[in-house]
């Protein structure tokens, strides 16, 4: 097709699918990743497939535009200017980007999110939206989060088709607001990226994996760290992450406070290869994170083989209540989350072949193919409104 409305009987080999998301390769993040993974496993499946994004990766980047239009790994990336925050990019080149598209899906709320929902009447396309933990990533400014979410996303969400929510804390919100479109999809994972990538015989180290931002409370991670190494200063933690909110300096500085510099290593935006050189090394996968949309890098740990010790968020906990093999640890107390290590190692000890096989057992459930077919699954939905 080309642009003009899919009828609920058109094949999705007809489908012109458009992907708008305000942050794509070359940056590198959870949701880059998402829209990567998910668009690498539709070629072929649909007409055409289409990422819109802005043109400037937003942290760790330069100020430099990048090229207007790129082939990534056989998908068209077509990526427009923008004004205003980084949360909030308003990209009025949008609706010129989606104009041939037959289903347009929004990652993430944002001015994408809004503008598209509040012109459907104008541009007419079928629109869907994943929504990617919202927009309530931190603690701050939760009020006027909670009045934004509860006045301009409830009238947006009325545009959409279909609402994927990526975990469970997601459905619960959102279902709030939009009770008769919101499907619960949990994001799927590349189990082959790290698949038993992890130690075979137990040791006493740790690997933590995300951005440096704030939410994920690397802070508060070394300083659990600091008590299991005054305990024994065979512990070692292994931190892969990119600058965000907090920068590798600033993250270093944290280190030699704590006088862990033999034993906290920081390894700034590492190949994949070289994470499953560090993996390899590795058996337990800790995050003192206060805030997660999934935690697509505890899935991708599990399927290592590393044993997980996490902080009660909302999808942390989710997942806990659903796998055992999940501990829990409040890392605000630094002698409480050593505790936990501690004990995760332990059990890892007593049953090294049956722990690793467990842990792995529970990633498969995250496939990344079985996601992207409910994802198709949830077009179809789409279509037929």
């Amino acid at each position: 097709m080309t642009g003009a409305s899919a009828s609920t009987s058109t094949p999705l080999s007809d489908i012109r699918l458009v992907h708008v998301v305000r942050q794509y390769k070359p940056s590198v993040g959870g949701l880059e990743d998402f829209v990567a993974s998910l668009a690498a496993r539709q070629k072929g499946r649909f007409e055409h497939i289409r990422v819109v994004t802005c043109d400037r990766v937003f942290r760790g980047g330069t100020d430099k535009p990048l090229p207007p239009r790129e082939e990534i790994d056989g998908v068209e990336v077509v990526r427009l200017s923008f004004h205003g925050s980084s949360r909030y990019p308003v990209t009025p080149g949008v609706f010129r980007a989606i104009a041939d598209a037959d289903l347009v899906h929004v990652h993430a709320i944002d001015f994408f999110f809004d503008a598209l929902a509040l012109a459907a009447p104008f541009h007419r396309k079928p629109l869907v939206a994943t929504t990617h933990g919202g927009f309530f990533h931190s603690g701050n400014a939760g009020g006027l989060k909670t009045v934004w979410f509860n006045t301009l996303t409830r009238l947006s969400a009325r545009a959409y088709r279909a609402i994927a929510c990526c975990s469970q804390s997601d459905f619960d919100r959102f279902a709030t607001i939009a009770p008769d479109t919101v499907r619960l999809v949990e994001n799927g994972v590349d189990l082959s990226k790290f698949g038993d990538a992890g130690a075979r015989t137990p040791g006493k180290s740790i690997v933590t994996i995300g951005r440096l931002s704030t939410n994920k409370r690397v802070d508060r991670l070394i300083e659990a760290m600091a008590v299991l190494a005054a305990r024994d200063p065979q512990w070692r933690l292994d931190i892969i992450g990119t600058p965000f909110d907090w920068s590798a300096e600033d993250v270093t500085a944290m280190i030699i406070k704590h006088g862990l510099g033999d034993m906290v290593r920081l390894h700034v935006g590492p190949s994949d290869t070289r994470m499953r050189e560090i993996l390899a090394k590795t058996s337990l996968f800790a995050s003192a994170s206060v805030y997660e949309g999934f935690g697509i890098a505890l899935i991708e740990a599990m399927s290592a083989g590393l044993v997980p010790v996490v902080e009660p968020n909302a999808a942390f906990s989710a997942f806990a209540a659903k796998h055992q093999e999940i501990a829990l640890a409040d890392y605000s107390d630094p002698l409480a989350a050593a505790d936990a290590l501690q004990a995760a190692h332990a059990r890892l000890s007593a049953a090294p072949a049956a722990t690793r096989a467990a842990v792995m057992a529970v990633a498969d459930a995250y496939s990344w193919e079985g996601t992207a077919l409910r994802y198709e699954a949830l077009y179809r939905e789409a279509l037929a409104r």
